[in-house]
């Protein structure tokens, strides 16, 4: 006897590398019968339609939630303010919106403004996986598998509300861990946002020097791994600092710290103190991918 899947329709705002990736991996593992789309671009939209992630493309948005049992929101951070106006007084009973952002503060809060007394509705999450490329083209159905998905529930969220979130991410092969969404923004300032504010920043200073061709010939394995994620999406990057700021800014002051320390160091030559530094990063890296293999 056939398994009826657990999710019947299945609207996603934003179908590239995120909200794609989501909808193969539900097609995957058959947990849904059909995906609609919406977008800013017809063309990715069509071409979403074409690779077999969407079954629809959307024309109605308030039409499309109504009966919809999940709704991603897979957008950069700044769009999604509109969408869930747009969509919030058509949303089902039933309906469970939930989203992709890289913070959860600001869009809880946004959230609560959008969808008022049916903010219990909306699961935040952020699945931490992507890839230095975007759009729909590199969705793949594997994106989480294995991958950490981290929900940041809402006092006003039924239980069931986010289970079924976590059912959905779960089909997708993710390990789900829930955060309170300030703690959650305080973590990633550090471990990722962070991150992509140093290499971008980096490629960005080489970029505008008069020598930049010389310098980009001679740049090897290492530039590229420490740049790697400056090849991301900038509006994506853009919405994500600035949603984030307050946490990063902290992060951006204590990394200047320890950029004036090096810099101390390397003008008192040092070695000593360089060396500790070095061997404390290196043995504080290999223990944490040694904790992912």
């Amino acid at each position: 006897m056939d398994v009826k899947p657990e999710f019947g329709k299945v609207v996603i705002f934003g179908v590239g590398l995120i909200g794609g990736s989501f909808a193969l991996a539900l097609k995957a593992a058959e947990q849904v019968e059909e995906v609609v789309g919406f977008g800013r671009s017809l063309a990715t939209l069509t071409q979403a339609l074409d690779l077999g992630i969407i079954d629809r493309v959307g024309a109605n948005a308030g039409q499309e939630v109504a009966d919809a049992d999940l709704v991603l929101i897979a957008t950069p951070v700044g769009q999604m303010p509109e969408i869930m106006e747009r969509i919030a007084p058509y949303l089902g009973p039933e309906t469970v919106v939930t989203d992709g952002g890289s913070t959860k503060s600001d869009v809880a809060t946004v959230a609560r403004s959008a969808f008022g007394e049916r903010i219990g509705q909306f699961v935040p999450a952020h699945p931490i996986a992507g890839a230095e490329n975007s759009g729909a083209a590199a969705a793949r159905a594997d994106l989480y598998r294995e991958k950490k998905v981290v929900l940041t529930p809402l006092s006003e969220n039924p239980v069931l509300n986010v289970a079924r979130v976590r059912s959905a991410w779960e089909w997708c092969g993710a390990l789900i861990h829930e955060l309170r969404p300030e703690e959650h923004d305080r973590i990633f300032a550090a471990v990722s946002h962070l991150p992509h504010l140093l290499s971008f920043a980096l490629v960005h200073e080489l970029a505008l020097r008069e020598n930049r061709d010389l310098l980009f010939s001679f740049a090897a394995s290492g530039f590229r791994d420490f740049t790697r994620i400056a090849a991301s999406h900038p509006e994506m990057w853009r919405d994500i600092c600035l949603a984030n700021r307050a946490a990063l800014l902290e992060e951006l002051d204590r990394y200047r710290s320890q950029l004036d320390e090096l810099h101390d160091v390397l003008l008192r030559g040092d070695g000593a103190a360089l060396e500790k530094t070095f061997d404390i990063a290196r043995t504080a890296r290999r223990d944490w991918a040694g904790n992912k293999a």
